[in-house]
């Protein structure tokens, strides 16, 4: 079973990706605005509770953030998850300018979620 905690977001701010298309949609988009990308899996519980906050987190940046969704049992998504040296699911990397920048793993509510993007977004503070 697969599921889907974006159908409603019309925005495009919030996608899936793989490793095939991981270079572009976060790596390269990442060069004009900061990147979450959510490590998650399917039979992680704590993944399920975190997907509907990222995505409220993302709306609440009205576009100057973008969420990435890898399902990590997909394909061959679990080379990333090594890649990136993710340990345990959910695991939310923050991407800019092509690099990871920073990374939570676990369940966090909004607003520290929010707080975590505005501490460690170069590119967000040098917007404001």
């Amino acid at each position: 079973m697969t599921f889907d905690f974006h159908l409603n977001d019309q925005s495009g701010y919030i996608y899936d990706v793989d490793l095939h298309d991981f270079d572009e949609r976060v790596i390269r988009a990442s060069e004009a605005k900061p990147v979450l990308v959510d490590f998650w899996a399917e039979w992680c519980s704590p993944c399920l509770v975190i997907a509907p906050v990222l995505s409220q987190v993302v709306a609440s940046y009205e576009g100057d953030v973008c969420l990435a969704k890898l399902e990590v049992d997909e394909g061959e998504n679990m080379k990333l998850a090594g890649r990136y040296k993710v340990r345990g699911f959910p695991t939310i990397i923050l991407f800019e300018q092509g690099e990871p920048v920073a990374h939570f793993s676990g369940v966090k509510m909004q607003h520290q979620i929010e707080h975590f993007i505005d501490e460690h977004s170069e590119i967000l503070r040098q917007g404001k």
